[in-house]
């Protein structure tokens, strides 16, 4: 039985699901969303409920036809209310693709700072140099 102290007024943070999905140069895959300036990884928002990596997988199906089974996290970020609600953000490990896929485009590791905005550009900086860690669902490694 939920405890009511802690579900009588949730906090809002909005987690953002993030894949990283390079080719086999080693290049970034990314999409360019009309509601921002610059590219960024695919992704997007979980809904109420949805685990996170069922949305980033989601998210990536859906704007590039990609299906990866998403179960390591690159980075974590997380960024206090500004123009945008507090939020966190999952960089999930999307692995390596020998395809082209739709509607998105690789771009050299070295043009990642001409092509993003500095923050989403440091979070894949980042996201690169990390160690994967295991998604954990309740304890248990997601499937």
């Amino acid at each position: 039985m939920p405890d009511p102290r802690l579900h009588a007024e949730a906090p809002v943070c909005r987690l953002g699901c993030l894949v990283l999905v390079r080719d086999v140069r080693g290049d970034v895959l990314l999409v360019d969303p009309d509601h921002l300036d610059g590219l960024i990884l695919p992704g997007g928002a979980a809904r109420p409920d949805e685990a996170p990596h069922e949305a980033a997988a989601r998210h990536l199906f859906a704007q590039t036809g990609l299906v990866r089974r998403l179960t390591h996290v690159l980075a974590v970020d997380f960024a206090c209310a500004d123009r945008y609600p507090q939020r966190l953000g999952l960089v999930f490990d999307g692995g390596v693709t020998g395809g082209r896929p739709i509607g998105a485009r690789f771009v050299p590791v070295r043009r990642i700072g001409q092509v993003m905005a500095p923050a989403q550009a440091a979070r894949v900086t980042q996201a690169l140099t990390g160690r994967a860690v295991p998604l954990l669902l309740h304890g248990q490694r997601a499937a």
